[in-house]
C-alpha cells in the first residue's frame, strides 16, 4: 500500500478514475478501488466519502454509485430477463412439496416462482403480492392468504408495519425471497429499510429460505442490507456470479444454487 502523504498527494487522480468508472459502469465497489490503486480500503472510503459531500456519487454499502434510490415499478421491471427469471422459478419450484406452507415475497422473479409451482397439490401459499395471490387463488387445492398492510402502488404489494406482523403469524416451510442487489462482498441488499426489514423477517418465519435473484443484479450496490441474510439456505440465480462475489456469498452461509 502507498503511505499517507503518497495516498494524499495522488487522491486528486483517484478521484478523477473514480468518476470515470462510475460514469463506464453505473457503480464501483470499495474492494476493487483498494486493489487497483494499490491503497487501503479506508483511503477508498475517504475518497469517496468526499466525492459524495461534492454530490458527485451515492454512497451504498460497499461502495458507490450513480443511481436511482428507488426501484423501478413492477410493471417496468416485467419483461426484463424473462427466460433467466423462468428457469429460476422452475429451480425453485422444484423444492416445493405437496401439502408445504411457502411464503412468496412480491417481485417478478418471484412470480415467476408461482408461475412455476402449477400441478402441486394441498399448497399454502402466503404473499404480500396482490399479482401472485391472484394467480395462485386460481390454481386447485391451493390456499392463498394474502399478508395485510398499505398497498405499495409501484410495487403491488403489501408493505408496512401490519405485513410485518402477519409474517409471524404463519408456520413456514419454505420461503422464496427478493433483493436488491447481490453486493460485491457477497451480500443481498435493498432499496427500502421497509423492504429490508420484511425480507429479514421472511428468513426468520421459514424453516428453509432461499434468495431468487436474476444475473442483472450482481455486483449491484442498493443501499440497504437484510438483516440476517446469511440465515438463508441459499440463492438461487440463472447464472454463476463473478468467482469473488459467489465465493464471499458461500463463506456468509447461503449456497449458490444455479438454475439449468
Amino acid at each position: 500500500m502507498t503511505d499517507a502523504s503518497d495516498s494524499r498527494a495522488l487522491a486528486p487522480r483517484r478521484h478523477d478514475e473514480i468518476l470515470k468508472r462510475l460514469a463506464a459502469d453505473g457503480s464501483v465497489s470499495i474492494a476493487a478501488l483498494s486493489a487497483f490503486f494499490n491503497v487501503s480500503r479506508e483511503t477508498i472510503r475517504r475518497d469517496l466519502k468526499q466525492l459524495a459531500d461534492r454530490g458527485q456519487l451515492g454512497l451504498v454499502h460497499g461502495g458507490a454509485t450513480l443511481f436511482e434510490p428507488t426501484e423501478p415499478a413492477l410493471t417496468q421491471r416485467a419483461q426484463e430477463n424473462s427466460l433467466a427469471k423462468a428457469a429460476i422459478g422452475r429451480a425453485a419450484a422444484g423444492l416445493v412439496r405437496d401439502g408445504m406452507v411457502v411464503l412468496i415475497d412480491s417481485g417478478t422473479t418471484t412470480l415467476a416462482v408461482a408461475q412455476a409451482l402449477s400441478g402441486l397439490k394441498n399448497l399454502t401459499v402466503c404473499t404480500p403480492s396482490l399479482t401472485i395471490a391472484l394467480l395462485l387463488c386460481r390454481q386447485p387445492s391451493t390456499r392463498v392468504h394474502m399478508l395485510g398492510g398499505e398497498i405499495d402502488s409501484g410495487e403491488e404489494a403489501a408493505v408496512g408495519i401490519d405485513a410485518l406482523e402477519a409474517i409471524g403469524r404463519f408456520r413456514v416451510d419454505i420461503a422464496f425471497v427478493g433483493g436488491g442487489g447481490l453486493s460485491p462482498d457477497g451480500e443481498v441488499t435493498d432499496f427500502t429499510r421497509n423492504g429490508a426489514e420484511q425480507r429479514s423477517r421472511m428468513i426468520a418465519a421459514a424453516e428453509r429460505a432461499y434468495f431468487v435473484l436474476d444475473s442483472s443484479k450482481f455486483g449491484r450496490l442498493t443501499p440497504l442490507r437484510i438483516p440476517r441474510f446469511e440465515l438463508a439456505a441459499g440463492l438461487i440465480t440463472d447464472a454463476a456470479p463473478p468467482a469473488a462475489i459467489g465465493e464471499a456469498m458461500v463463506r456468509k452461509g447461503p449456497k449458490l444454487i444455479v438454475a439449468t
